[in-house]
């Protein structure tokens, strides 16, 4: 294994994402890990963990590890084919986890739904969306900002942006909330199971929708370029299309949910003059996001991937079917990889910015992420200039992938933006 922890605590005592410690203070545990060595065996979750920033981006690029979660050596039995449900059929068969050539397939003809003339031709339709849930909240002294308008935003992308109609909503929310659990490998077998059959109802809901814009079609969301495409491009299948919905749906709802906590957190928690920088326009927004992320350190967990053999790697032999989790948050607060770590500062310079990932899986909605973000986060600091913490958020440690909030309560400071009589 990596150079030997003489006369250092087992790995467990000094990083546990799930513990208190770590919810209050991540910082410390992240670089006592990385300290530990470039791949380092974590035994309470039977895994190697990738440290280095240089090694992670060549594993995203080369892809040598294996994504496929049945790949994993506690992964349940891969089903047959003649016995795949719809979500197997999508995590199989499709984009999330299929080979190689086929997912450079995808992303290659896809590539045009996520250009920047489709994400402004978004932004005109959900635009109009974010400030009507502002108008509805008004002017109150005080606010949850995750009860009144983090929650409502993946209601807004889905029936907006995506172009799910709105009769489905009470149906599909709940995948928004279990999506990522559903190849978690930190969790039970039961609530992963459980995850996965929210996602099974969810795909009939799309499956459904597809059908309905076949006969009706639709110009201008995203679930109708994708129809499009596929009419276009041989190889490019429904599938594909379910399966793309369905990670938008799941997974980008679920980041963005945290994404809009620790955004609003970290320009009220330092120096407001970093406001005004970060959201001067949707580029300086997109570089200011990398600044939160880093300065936030939300994760708790990794990139998964398994060996796909025996194999030799980073110096170190891995039995076929181990994980190996890729860490990039750890070098977040790392002096050596970034200067005064622990200032925030909006117009640090990443390069490259690999928050959403690098080479064939960079987040491929990465773009209208970010962009829906940069909307709700600049409409609150127009409508409350003079917004403010009511108090330091309590942290939820209920949350599998992420350090969260219980509720963000907010002082609008109306008072102040009103002309004195």
């Amino acid at each position: 294994m990596t150079e030997p922890a003489k006369n250092l605590p087992p790995i467990g005592e000094v990083f546990n994402p799930h513990s208190p410690e770590y919810m209050l203070d991540p910082v410390s545990q992240c670089l006592a890990l990385a300290e530990r060595g470039a791949l380092v065996w974590y035994e309470p979750w039977q895994a190697w963990m990738m440290t280095r920033m240089d090694d992670i981006m060549a594993c995203w690029k080369t892809e040598p590890l294996s994504s496929d979660f049945y790949d994993w050596e506690f992964a349940p039995p891969r089903p047959p084919e003649e016995e795949w449900s719809n979500f197997e059929r999508a995590l199989i068969g499709h984009s999330l986890l299929a080979d190689h050539d086929h997912h450079r397939l995808v992303r290659r003809v896809t590539a045009p739904a996520f250009s920047r003339n489709v994400v402004d031709k978004i932004q005109a339709k959900i635009e109009p969306e974010i400030r009507k849930l502002f108008e509805e909240l008004g002017e109150p002294e005080e606010f949850d900002y995750i009860e009144k308008i983090a929650f409502h935003i993946p209601f807004i992308s889905i029936t907006r942006m995506v172009g799910i109609p709105e009769k489905y909503w009470p149906q599909i929310k709940q995948v928004i909330m279990t999506f990522t659990e559903t190849w978690n490998p930190t969790i039970s077998d039961e609530q992963r199971e459980s995850a996965r059959q929210d996602s099974n109802q969810a795909i009939d809901i799309i499956k459904e929708v597809i059908a309905e814009r076949r006969s009706a079609p639709v110009q201008d969301d995203f679930l109708s370029t994708l129809l499009r495409i596929e009419v276009e491009n041989e190889g490019f299948e429904e599938g594909d299309i379910i399966t793309l919905i369905l990670a938008l749906i799941g997974a980008g709802a679920d980041t963005t949910l945290v994404a809009q906590q620790w955004s609003v957190y970290a320009l009220l928690k330092n120096n407001r003059d970093q406001i005004d920088k970060a959201l001067a326009t949707p580029e300086s927004f997109t570089n200011a996001f990398c600044e939160i992320n880093r300065w936030g350190v939300s994760s708790k967990m990794g990139f998964a991937r398994y060996a796909p053999r025996d194999m030799e790697f980073m110096g170190e032999r891995l039995r076929k079917g181990v994980m190996v989790l890729m860490m990039p948050h750890l070098k977040d607060h790392d002096p050596s990889y970034f200067e005064n770590p622990e200032q925030f500062d909006v117009e640090r310079v990443f390069e490259p910015d690999a928050l959403f990932g690098y080479g064939p899986r960079f987040c491929i909605g990465a773009a209208l992420a970010k962009r829906q973000l940069y909307l709700t986060i600049s409409e609150l600091f127009k409508r409350f200039p003079n917004i403010d913490l009511a108090e330091e958020p309590t942290r939820d440690d209920t949350d599998h992938n992420a350090v969260v909030f219980k509720r963000l309560m907010l002082k609008t400071n109306c008072a102040l933006s009103r002309p004195q009589s």
